[in-house]
């Protein structure tokens, strides 16, 4: 199987630099640079840059400059995706965001790794690849960091600041560096309105 092809599979997968096109990232870095000049004003033309950047792209799908990509063709949103400021999403394996997904201000989704051997990672340049996926109404604190290879389950909430490196379960509050479940959510964490004056 062609790299170009094994980039888009669920598949884990290990390779050297130099086997990735260049000119795969050049459609994606020119895709994200125009989005991101556009004026707030702009959303239809946000919107159709999205459509020719994302695999899958709802019509919900909200992402505020400043956006960074590697290819755009392997991040898929699947519902209300509500993407904040200074996103980075490193799609060298498929990204998916489902349903009713928040993420916060400077996260950094990360499929790509590099080799811990370093005559690999600097002379010959082997890195990693794993997917990502999030599941329905997940949310992402500000500054997280979620690595290859990580399902994060239906309506679990990742604290600011975390770093998730392994599957995180559904229905939980997770934390820290490396991420951990901290409890389960439950019916005391739902809010009261503030009554009007």
């Amino acid at each position: 199987m062609d790299i170009s092809q094994l980039m888009k599979t669920n598949t884990p997968y290990c390779a050297k630099h130099g086997q990735i096109k260049p000119e795969l990232q050049l459609r994606a870095k020119e895709l994200v640079w125009e989005y991101n000049q556009t004026r707030p004003s702009e959303a239809q033309k946000r919107h159709a840059i999205l459509k020719q950047l994302l695999g899958t792209c709802h019509e919900l799908t909200f992402i505020e400059p400043s956006f960074r990509c590697d290819y755009g063709f392997n991040i898929h949103s699947y519902g209300l995706a509500v993407i904040n400021y200074n996103c980075v999403m490193l799609d060298t394996s498929p990204i998916h965001i489902g349903a009713g997904a928040f993420i916060g201000p400077g996260t950094c989704l990360s499929c790509a790794g590099h080799s811990l051997d370093e005559k690999q990672r600097v002379e010959e340049g082997i890195g990693t690849s794993a997917p990502i996926i999030l599941e329905e109404n997940v949310w992402l604190g500000a500054n997280c960091t979620v690595c290859g290879g990580v399902t994060i389950g239906k309506g679990s909430v990742i604290g600011a600041g975390s770093v998730v490196t392994r599957d995180i379960p559904a229905g939980v509050v997770a934390v820290g560096s490396p991420c951990r479940v901290l409890r389960k959510i439950t019916e005391q964490d739902r809010l009261q309105l503030t009554e009007e004056a």
